[in-house]
């Protein structure tokens, strides 16, 4: 096997594992707080710092791993992410409400850093590979990205599944040695100093990104909000309110980011590709980014207008916005490696997950905030806000013969 490909195959495997095991946390995390009668908001917040420190660790994450090398990288994300969950497990029922909610966002926030120290590594090892297999790159990101929320979406399924056969403690313990065998197999597999360069000297440098990255970061910022607005508290506790149980809502959440992630895979076959890399993609993100702020517009009104079986109306047009996504998305990981320069990736890739971050930050607040001041309605309007925001925004994406 070529070294090249023999590389992304490790490394997308122990993205796999990893990212099946921050699934299940999340709706560990979701399912069992609400299960103790935690507000809308207060669910929201146990992941704010999560959110948080995932832009700080993409920043710092992509520097360190230019300076040390992905292998290096990914091993602490692994170690990080193992501590996270052990921390987590030491919650005592015994405890008060204020301290149990501070101990979790605490422990949320190691796993936080953990997840964006492990997809920036992750993200910047394909750029390196996929140098190596001429016309690989977007094919070869897709299928990373789209596998990797497929493995995102099973974990939504193992979450539920080991909460209810293991409980809370034992399944947090089943999942950090899950992540101790993908830890291993990395510092056994993966190049010790694969990727190394020579970092940015000074903080203006890492942050004085190209203009193309710079405008691609704020439409992923607006892009990732959007989704995660209505899908982090708004829609799991809109359906459970609508009569579905537990497993129907885990269900739901893991079937759509599997699909979304099927989708995000077969990308390239969606969209036309060109010989420059850029001419063709750049105008497919900003046609897909109005088609997809169509889709919580029309949803909004339909919520707002109590159309009859609005849970089922809602999960429909929900499967519609996934497909659109996820060929945002996919095109979006393309762009930005398209864009990044090769001597210094993994900061180009961190500077932009950083915004990806902000994102889901952004959005995880509006969704326990809008949700407890106007319900679904509310939360879709701001989605659809935001996609006009991300669309705007791709309209002064360079194109071929532009790339500054």
């Amino acid at each position: 096997m070529h070294a090249g490909t023999r590389n992304y195959a490790i490394v997308t495997a122990a993205y796999w594992g990893f990212t099946l095991s921050d699934g299940a946390l999340r709706m560990l995390v979701l399912l069992h707080f609400h299960q103790l009668g935690y507000s809308p908001f207060t669910l929201a917040f146990l992941f704010l710092l999560y959110e948080a420190m995932g832009i700080v660790a993409n920043l710092v994450g992509g520097w360190l791993a230019t300076r040390h090398g992905i292998a290096r990288m990914l091993a602490v994300g692994l170690a990080t992410q193992i501590t996270g969950f052990l921390l987590l497990s030491a919650l005592s029922p015994g405890w008060t409400a204020a301290m149990s909610v501070a101990w979790v966002v605490l422990a949320q926030g190691v796993c936080g850093v953990a997840k964006d120290l492990t997809k920036t590594a992750s993200k910047s090892a394909i750029k390196l590979t996929a140098a190596e297999a001429s016309g690989q790159l977007f094919r070869w990101v897709a299928f990373f990205t789209g596998s990797k929320n497929a493995m995102k979406g099973a974990g939504f399924f193992l979450g539920g599944l080991l909460l209810q056969a293991l409980g809370f403690q034992q399944a947090l313990w089943a999942m950090a040695a899950l992540l101790a065998l993908v830890l291993a197999g990395v510092i056994a597999f993966v190049p010790a100093l694969m990727g190394k360069r020579k970092a940015s000297d000074s903080a203006r440098e890492l942050f004085a990104k190209s203009r193309s990255i710079n405008l691609l970061a704020a439409a992923r910022l607006a892009l990732f909000g959007a989704r995660d607005v209505w899908f982090v508290v708004g829609v799991p506790v809109f359906l459970y309110s609508a009569g579905w149980n537990f497993t129907m809502v885990g269900a739901f959440l893991a079937l759509w980011t599997i699909g979304y992630g099927a989708v995000q895979a077969a990308a390239p076959s969606l969209v036309r590709r060109s010989d420059d890399g850029l001419s063709a993609e750049v105008p497919a993100a900003r046609l897909w980014s109005a088609l997809l702020a169509l889709v919580p517009l029309v949803l909004a009104g339909l919520v707002f207008a109590d159309v009859a079986h609005r849970e089922w109306v809602v999960v429909g047009g929900l499967a519609v916005f996934g497909v659109a996504f996820a060929i945002n998305s996919s095109v979006h990981s393309y762009l930005v490696l398209a864009y990044a320069g090769s001597e210094k990736a993994a900061e180009d890739v961190g500077f932009y997950y950083a915004a990806n971050a902000s994102g889901r930050f952004l959005g995880t607040l509006l969704s326990g905030l809008l949700y407890q001041w106007g319900g679904l309605g509310v939360t879709l309007a701001g989605s659809a806000l935001m996609l006009i925001a991300c669309w705007l925004v791709t309209l002064a994406l360079p194109t071929s013969g532009d790339r500054a």
